[in-house]
This record gives structure tokens, C-alpha cells and sequence, in this order.
């Protein structure tokens, strides 16, 4: 709908290069429409002479109409673990490599980010993930994640021993580097790179991807969104295995300790400009079409 931002949150990572550009344009295309604009405390050293006040994410995320990310894919997550809970929309603005979820690239701005603010944009819903680390029934740690929950053997060329539960019936008892637990959202993050699936990001369904199982018939099993993921890490282990979110988050398990995985039930709102797709997105950053070209 035209008009419906009315106040625009800018979040993201200061210490990317170019940021302080990208930012400025921004403040400058936002000013020039009469928006309230809610900046982000952490970018606000890119912008020293800023005077109308900074804000802390959470704040951002009650406040705000629509929040602008600046970043790469990184910024988004950390941003989304925030703003989901809230029901905040929020639109990426590319300081990063690859993109996936933040596909307005610098050169884009003047053009995409005026059409979104006038209400031309497509709108997707992305589930996130919330772990938690259990000992002796007590709960230890939780995070969440938008991409994938990783439990694996850190720095150790040991594997790991552990049982998998999905919906308390018992899968299989394995030693492996860890496994990664991935929403579709991060199907093409660590996910890929372990040997998943891609899964197009509007599907409810969880990948559970080995990594290095010593069982070689061992594959990726893809799972309804609903189910409830359970890790028994058996007594047995000599390490103590990470639990990491998003690749930003991280809890430690210990042997005997249980990670429980389900669906969270705040939903990420992220909008793309008219046009955008997620195979053509898949072609690009994963130069699919690389092939066909002579």
C-alpha cells in the first residue's frame, strides 16, 4: 500500500566497506520524502553529525514501519533474530558477498528502494529456528536462528557421537563432525556447502545434513517444518561440542546433554523489489548458467 512506511528503521554493521556511502544516500532519499527515520546506534559512528537520534534495535523493531538492513546476508540474520519477534518487515540493502536475502545492490537504491516505499514489492514470510541446550532437564542455553543450527566438534578432529529424535521416534545413532539442522531460508548457506538439498525458501520443511558421517550411506533427510528435533549427545564423548545459530550464536553442549530444535513461531517478513526471483538469485550467485557460456 502507498505511503504505509511512515517510519524507517536503518540497521546493519558499520565496519563494512563503503557502508558510510551507501548510508548517506539512504538518509538523504528518506529525508527527501518527509520519513521519520529510526538509525541504529551502531551505525551512527559513520555519521558523526547525525542529530536526530539513535536508537538500539529493539526499539527500532516496535517502532519502525519497515527496516532498511545495510549488509551482507550476515547483517540480515543478526537483524532478523531481532525483528522477528516484532513482525517488523524488513528490506536488505547488499554490503556483502553473496546476497541471497539482501538483494538491493548500492547501484539499485535510487531506483528500488523508492518503488518498495510506494508500496511495489513482494512480500515472503521466513520461518526461524529456536534451540536450546539441555542438562539434566534444566535448560542451559537457547538462541535462535533464520539459517541453521549447527552442532558439531569445533576445533577437535574428533567426531562426535550422538542420537537423533525426530518427534521423540528414534532415526539413527551417529558419529560424525556434527550435524546442521537448516530452515529453507539457509538451505543455500552452510547447509549447501554440507552436502544439502536447496530448498526454495517458501517451503515448511527442515534438512538434517550429516557432516562427514562415518556411515557413508548417511544422507541429508528433509523433514516437515513442524517436527521437533532432538540430539542426545551420549555420555561417551571426551569433547564438549559447540551449538552455534546462524554462525553468530553460540552455546556449549556437553556429554550427556540433549539440543532440542523447533520451529519458533514468529515469522521473519522480508520484502523483495517487483521482479525479484529466487531461481534467478540461485543463477546468479551460484552461477548456474556458468556452463552455457562459451
Amino acid at each position: 500500500m502507498a505511503g504505509a512506511f511512515k517510519k524507517i528503521g536503518l540497521v546493519g554493521r558499520s565496519q563494512q566497506r563503503g557502508s558510510e556511502d551507501v548510508l548517506l544516500q539512504l538518509l538523504a532519499l528518506l529525508d527527501e520524502r518527509g520519513l521519520q527515520v529510526l538509525l541504529e546506534d551502531r551505525l551512527g559512528e559513520l555519521v558523526p553529525d547525525y542529530t536526530a537520534g539513535l536508537y538500539q534495535r529493539d526499539a527500532i523493531g516496535q517502532e519502525a514501519d519497515l527496516v532498511i538492513v545495510l549488509g551482507g546476508d550476515g547483517s540480515l540474520l543478526s537483524a532478523a533474530r531481532t525483528l522477528a519477534k516484532y513482525g517488523t518487515p524488513v528490506l536488505g540493502v547488499n554490503r556483502g558477498r553473496l546476497g541471497f536475502l539482501t538483494d538491493i545492490t548500492p547501484d539499485e537504491i535510487a531506483q528500488q528502494v523508492p518503488e518498495v516505499l510506494d508500496g511495489h514489492y513482494t512480500r515472503e514470510q521466513r520461518f526461524l529456528l529456536d534451540a536450546n541446550v539441555q542438562r539434566a532437564g534444566k535448560v542451559v542455553g537457547r538462541a535462535d536462528a533464520l539459517n541453521d543450527v549447527v552442532v558439531n566438534s569445533g576445533t577437535s578432529a574428533q567426531m562426535i557421537e550422538f542420537e537423533l529424535y525426530i518427534n521423540d521416534t528414534f532415526v539413527y545413532r551417529q558419529r560424525a563432525d556434527g550435524l546442521i539442522v537448516s530452515t529453507p531460508t539457509g538451505s543455500t548457506a552452510y547447509s549447501l556447502s554440507g552436502g544439502g538439498p536447496i530448498m526454495h525458501p517458501t517451503l515448511d520443511a527442515i534438512v538434517l545434513v550429516p557432516m562427514f558421517p562415518h556411515a557413508l550411506s548417511s544422507r541429508p533427510i528433509v523433514v516437515e517444518g513442524d517436527s521437533e528435533i532432538r540430539m542426545d549427545i551420549l555420555e561417551r564423548n571426551r569433547i564438549h561440542p559447540p551449538v552455534t545459530c546462524d554462525g553468530q550464536v553460540n552455546m556449549t553442549a556437553r556429554p550427556g546433554d540433549t539440543v532440542h530444535i523447533t520451529k519458533k513461531p514468529d515469522r521473519l517478513t522480508l520484502l523483495h523489489p517487483v521482479g525479484h526471483s529466487f531461481y534467478a538469485s540461485c543463477r546468479d550467485k551460484l552461477r548456474w548458467s556458468n556452463a552455457l557460456v562459451n
